[in-house]
């Protein structure tokens, strides 16, 4: 696959346009049943353009995977240059993930049935998604860093990472919820905020300190696992 620091233009309008003609395919035909060189038709391309900017299905959702990072990224800089308080902050960040994901709610099921194998590489846990991973971490970095939040620090360190494993846990909801709009969600998110933020102010109290370091040692624990 070519150097993305060395797309031209052209290059980088063909492979945006084999992203959208998969994407459209998807939601047609599934995802299973949608083969590259069908791709290639839709986007007016040969099968060996297509492959050439992408070896595989897995490597178009992951293509997707950070175009959605980007659009949440520029919808979420909206909601932080404008917000303060670390609540709102989280509030409108997640909400914003929501906004620009809505479009893709239809088909969002047929990519969580391969993402959930442990050993795909469209799991948002796997190395190949790692950089759109990092990317939500360092979003919620972010989000934290411009925050009134006076956190603890060691969980100040683990903090944007268990940030992103809520939104994890708000997008598995979401993918299930068929209320009109993802209503059910968005109220989820609305609810959750205010505990999750009052969890964060009682992380410096001496009262909760043992439940805050047996947090950050799972974390590492975690991270450390083969």
């Amino acid at each position: 696959m070519p150097d993305p620091a060395a797309r031209s233009p052209k290059a980088e309008q063909t492979r945006r346009a084999i992203v959208d003609a998969a994407m459209r395919l998807f939601r047609g035909s599934g995802y299973d049943r949608t083969t590259m060189r069908a791709i290639a038709t839709e986007a007016g391309v040969s099968v060996g353009n297509a492959y050439y900017y992408f070896g595989s299905k897995e490597h178009l959702v992951q293509a997707f995977y950070d175009q959605l990072q980007t659009e949440h990224a520029d919808a979420a800089d909206r909601v932080l240059a404008r917000e303060k308080t670390f609540s709102a902050r989280l509030e409108g960040v997640l909400a914003s993930w929501l906004d620009v994901a809505a479009p893709h709610h239809e088909f969002a099921g047929q990519f969580f049935k391969n993402a959930a194998e442990p050993t795909s590489p469209l799991s948002p846990f796997s190395t190949e998604s790692a950089p759109a991973r990092e990317a939500s971490i360092a979003l919620f970095a972010t989000l934290l860093d411009g925050s009134d939040a006076k956190v603890a620090p060691a969980l100040r360190r683990e903090l944007p990472e268990l940030l992103w494993l809520l939104q994890m846990g708000m997008v598995l909801f979401w993918v299930y919820d068929q209320s009109p709009g993802q209503e059910r969600t968005r109220t989820m998110v609305r609810r959750i905020v205010p505990i999750v933020d009052r969890l964060v102010k009682l992380s410096r109290m001496p009262v909760v300190r043992g439940i805050v370091d047996d947090v950050v040692g799972l974390m590492g624990e975690l991270r450390a696992a083969p």
